[in-house]
């Protein structure tokens, strides 16, 4: 078989029917789509026109901020790091310089969400419950195997979130100058007596925070959280009212194993008492049969 009768055959066989009329020569003169420049990193290879998201949040000052970054060299700094390892902020840029961000998660470039304790670097199939991340519960004991990437950072991340340990001495923009307050307050008693320095004698129910707003229909509402947790004259009787329901249970326990310790008593000595008599009349009988005799 000639070479171009065996080249023909075989990008017929890979590419079907649309080189069947082709001349052998047009065949040769086909050039190849351009591949991406890679190299190896931690035994992986890795594209150089890679682009990551970096997502900043400040938990002091509630801002966030987006760092986009395109350099490879930069974004080496995050390549084989774990969910809540930190990072110096230097690597990302010289504005940074004296930062500290922790890896809070992230997502890949199909949009799967990041699991902490899953130690790779690729996406795995888990089978998720109720309770952990990356999955929400439809109904009551429900279980799916889901698709979520692994806690190690990696090039195929397109958004890292990153977390704000310790700020460095310049200010960022959007990140640390200016407050963004907090939309809504605490609803837990103790937490707002920790917020306002109340007493246990103060009343809570006057610091609770409340925002003011227009609704759809243009009438101005005020909402309030419920307090949570909250010492009232009701929930100290229910807690009187379980209280003595817990005592008068024992005490009922403890009389009606009394009660019944008598009753089997009563009825072991019953027992006893007709075997004895059954025994001395089987004993009478044996004695009259032998006078007899």
């Amino acid at each position: 078989m000639g070479a171009f009768k065996f080249l023909r055959r075989w990008m017929e066989r890979d590419y079907g029917g649309a080189l069947r009329h082709q001349h052998p020569a047009t065949i040769l003169t086909l050039t190849p789509c351009p591949v991406p420049r890679t190299h190896q990193t931690g035994g992986r290879l890795i594209s150089d026109n890679a682009v990551m998201k970096l997502n900043i949040a400040n938990p002091s000052t509630g801002q966030q901020h987006v760092v986009e970054i395109d350099d490879e060299k930069r974004l080496r700094a995050f390549y084989d790091r774990r969910i809540s390892q930190e990072v110096d902020g230097v690597h990302i840029g010289d504005e940074f310089k004296g930062y500290i961000f922790r890896i809070s998660g992230g997502n890949d470039k199909q949009g799967f969400p990041m699991k902490q304790g899953v130690l790779t670097d690729q996406r795995v199939r888990l089978l998720l419950r109720k309770g952990l991340s990356c999955y929400r519960a439809r109904r009551k004991g429900e279980r799916k195997r889901k698709s979520v990437r692994g806690a190690i950072v990696g090039p195929d991340l397109s958004v890292l979130n990153l977390v704000v340990v310790k700020r460095g001495e310049e200010h960022v923009a959007g990140l640390t100058d200016s407050q963004v307050p907090r939309r809504l307050g605490p609803k837990r008693a103790n937490k707002i007596r920790k917020l306002f320095n109340l007493s246990k004698e103060d009343d809570v129910t006057k610091f609770a925070i409340s925002r003011t707003f227009e609704n759809k229909k243009g009438k101005t509402v005020t909402k309030r959280p419920s307090i949570q947790r909250l010492v009232t004259p009701l929930t100290l009787q229910r807690k009187r009212q379980r209280l003595a329901a817990k005592k008068a249970a024992t005490a009922k326990a403890k009389t009606e194993a009394a009660e019944y310790h008598r009753i089997f008593q009563q009825r072991l000595n019953e027992r006893k008492e007709s075997r004895r008599s059954a025994v001395s009349k089987r004993r009478s009988s044996r004695r009259a049969s032998a006078k007899a005799e």
